[in-house]
């Protein structure tokens, strides 16, 4: 099936049927009360979180969606039918937006979570809630109001702990296929990824976390070049991020240094937000250096990128495609997405001193 992360829709609520103006005429009853009854609700449209869709495609070819309006009342206190409600399933992770305002309407970050996204109009009024002591005979009734209408865009932003950056042929997808269950496309030209994949990286048996891998990056990503920077946006919902480096490029004018810069330059261009997460320094292809050269070159490498970006964080050496230097980096990362969740707990001291500083005084 098609990955599409993008979809612009149309959604309209039902409006609400008219309320109806009918007296009581019965045999010997010639002048009976009034009787009209009130109009239906508009059908409103729902938006539900599905974990067993992983695409927007199915609101690339349809792109409207109305929902039908509510009956008007009728006489002998008929009340209209009210509208079917539209439910539109949509993959986990959709965070929805009005298209005009930018307004954020709904998130959906959990499988099931059920959001109202546009709602039906009330139906009217009729005659028999205007009757009083003095008015026996109402003619007034009102009419349904309208129903909800927006023009929305819809953003699939997948949920994973730990996302994969770097230069297209980095090592990215050999990666999640060394330390995962996924199996994605693997060969050696650039943007052989062409849409984000998922893996689950299992820890041991009951410990586990979600690792994404997006397409390359390039210099001039922030201004189009290459895939641009549309699937940057499958990060941001990351609590870590792996910054994959070629440390043996083929190509003799590749500067590893110099390229791994540029990334995180493009980072910061596109999102600052992002570029602030936990970023770890992945340095793949081990094999292709000499045995005995690889100390050296790694230590060259580090302390020229750290004297360019002042990078101090966590680096790890692998080679991906034997997963050597893979399971201390699987390791290290569960442990630090534990902590990551782990909540704040107060000192019992700071905790005491507040307490005594709330008691009413004697």
């Amino acid at each position: 099936m098609k990955f599409i992360d993008e979809a612009k829709i149309y959604v309209k609520a039902g409006d609400g049927g008219n309320g109806a103006a009918t007296f009581r005429r019965e045999k010997y009853i010639p002048m009976g009360g009034p009787n009209g009854g009130d109009g239906g609700k508009g059908g409103s449209i729902y938006v539900v979180a599905d974990c067993n869709i992983n695409t927007l495609v199915d609101y690339r070819y349809t792109r409207k969606f109305i929902g039908k309006r509510g009956e008007n009342g009728g006489g002998a206190d008929c009340y209209g039918a009210g509208g079917d409600d539209i439910i539109l399933r949509m993959p986990v992770g959709t965070v929805i937006s009005d298209l005009n305002t930018g307004e954020i309407l709904a998130d959906l970050d959990v499988n099931e979570k059920k959001v109202l996204i546009a709602k039906g109009g009330k139906g009217g009024l009729g005659n028999i809630h205007f009757k009083s002591s003095t008015n026996r005979a109402p003619r007034q009734k009102t009419n349904g109001d309208q129903g909800e209408e927006h023009e929305l865009t819809l953003e699939l932003r997948v949920l994973a702990d730990v996302g994969l950056l770097g230069l297209p042929n980095a090592g990215k997808s050999t990666l999640i296929r060394a330390v995962s269950s996924a199996r994605p496309k693997v060969a050696d030209y650039p943007f052989t990824t062409l849409h984000p994949n998922l893996g689950v990286v299992r820890v041991d048996a009951e410990k586990s976390f979600v690792m994404a891998d997006v397409p390359g990056l390039i210099e001039g990503a922030a201004d189009g070049a290459g895939l641009g920077i549309r699937f940057l946006k499958h990060l941001q919902r990351t609590r870590i991020l792996l910054h994959l480096v070629d440390i043996a490029p083929i190509d003799p004018d590749a500067d590893p240094v110099r390229d791994a810069k540029a990334i995180v330059g493009e980072l910061i261009k596109h999102d600052p937000a992002l570029a602030d997460k936990p970023r770890w320094l992945i340095l793949n292809k081990l094999d292709l250096i000499p045995e005995e050269d690889r100390e050296k070159t790694v230590k060259d490498f580090l302390k020229a990128y750290k004297k360019a970006t002042k990078y101090d964080g966590p680096v790890f050496p692998i080679t991906a495609i034997s997963g050597e230097g893979t399971k201390p980096l699987i390791y290290a990362l569960h442990e630090a997405l534990e902590q990551m969740a782990k909540p704040e707990i107060p000192d019992d001291e700071d905790e005491l001193e507040s307490d005594e500083e709330n008691l009413p005084e004697a």
